[in-house]
């Protein structure tokens, strides 16, 4: 049984280095800043005996993510973390700005070199899941929430997709493209087919559809139908030839081109912008489905979409039913910052920064 079923179970109350599966040369200092090294050994030598207290903050409304993988950091990774006193927040709750939503308390030498680590961690969780979470809200503007599937598989380093996955999971995503971005959270990735697909077979759209049904006969047919640049001809050949088999067909068309529905009908063009997956063709592509029957077949897009531009979309009910998102998702937004304000108790920080209790902080058990 994976640890995040566990969780929600109520049988643990944290992730641990079981799931996140850490590089063992953390422990060596190889993903430490140098001057967090230097300072452990001189610290070693010279304070042994004192403790210090260390606290991580942000600076704006978000959603928190990583809580569970820097603790399981600190507790993998630390001397003696079960000497660590540690309260957090959790992953999913909301934050402010300058909340405080983590601190620890023990040894500087103990744990100290961790803190570039911790706040990294916290940086990019929180930055996905906020991310998502504003997509996500944006995807109800209608009243109605649409599905939001997480494709940011293309847009980073591929070793970032179970975390990336798990922060996607936190704010609301659960439909992702890649199994390792359901690594952590226990199913599996989705999805059919690409452009690579109907490039094979010569751009026949249909043909690449009936050898993906065939292959995956299990599977929710859903139709890519930008390839020509004329989805809703090619929609209506896909719906023809599958009927009630077909769940769906996706536009993808870039925001460079001008689909050929509107070279066919340019007394429609003028008001709008006509480039890429744009309101009027999708407006005028379900038309077209539901017009020969098929209405079931839903709509899915994808292409450039951020939060600002579903909300749009919403906001003039373009009759979307799933948002592929990928890129706008990953964006940083988010920066956490670890400062020491205490020292033996008493409060003792750089100017401008100090000691920042918080009655909704838990405290963590080492285990």
């Amino acid at each position: 049984m994976k640890e995040i079923e566990m969780k929600m179970k109520g049988e643990i109350k944290r992730l641990t280095n079981r799931t996140f599966k850490f590089d063992q040369r953390i422990k060596e200092g190889w993903f430490s800043a140098v001057y967090f090294l230097k300072t452990k050994e001189i610290v070693e030598k010279s304070l042994p005996d004192n403790y210090v207290t260390m606290q991580f903050f942000q600076k704006r409304e978000a959603v928190l993510c990583g809580s569970d993988e820097a603790i399981a950091l600190i507790h993998t990774f630390a001397e003696h973390p079960e000497q660590l006193e540690i309260h957090s927040l959790k992953d999913g709750d909301r934050i402010r700005p300058f909340e405080t939503v983590l601190t620890i308390t023990g040894p500087y030498q103990y744990f100290g070199f961790l803190e570039g680590m911790i706040d990294g961690i916290l940086s990019r969780r929180t930055s996905v899941a906020t991310n998502v979470y504003n997509v996500v809200k944006a995807a109800r503007t209608s009243g109605k929430q649409k599905p939001v599937i997480f494709m940011g598989d293309r847009d980073d380093h591929y070793t970032q997709q179970a975390g990336d996955g798990y922060a996607a999971y936190i704010a609301g995503s659960t439909a992702q493209a890649t199994h390792a971005m359901n690594e952590w959270w226990g199913k599996e990735g989705m999805g059919t087919m690409p452009h690579a697909l109907i490039q094979m077979f010569q751009g026949d759209v249909v043909a690449a559809s009936k050898a993906y049904y065939q292959q995956y006969p299990d599977d929710e047919l859903i139709a890519l139908v930008d390839y020509n640049n004329d989805v809703i001809t090619d929609s209506l050949k896909v719906a023809r030839e599958f009927g009630e088999e077909l769940k769906g067909v996706r536009v993808d068309t870039s925001r460079t081109l001008v689909d050929k529905y509107f070279l066919r009908n340019q007394h429609l063009m003028g008001t709008f912008d006509p480039r890429g997956v744009n309101p009027e063709l999708i407006f005028a592509l379900r038309k077209a489905l539901d017009a020969e029957g098929y209405n079931h077949v839903k709509i899915v897009v994808s292409g450039g979409f951020t939060e600002d531009r579903i909300r749009q979309f919403e906001e003039l009910r373009v009759p979307v039913d799933i948002y592929g998102v990928g890129s706008s998702l990953l964006k940083i937004n988010t920066s956490f910052t670890g400062d020491n304000v205490l020292l033996n108790g008493k409060p003792e920080a750089k100017e401008g920064r100090r000691f920042r209790p918080n009655h909704r902080l838990e405290k963590v058990e080492y285990c």
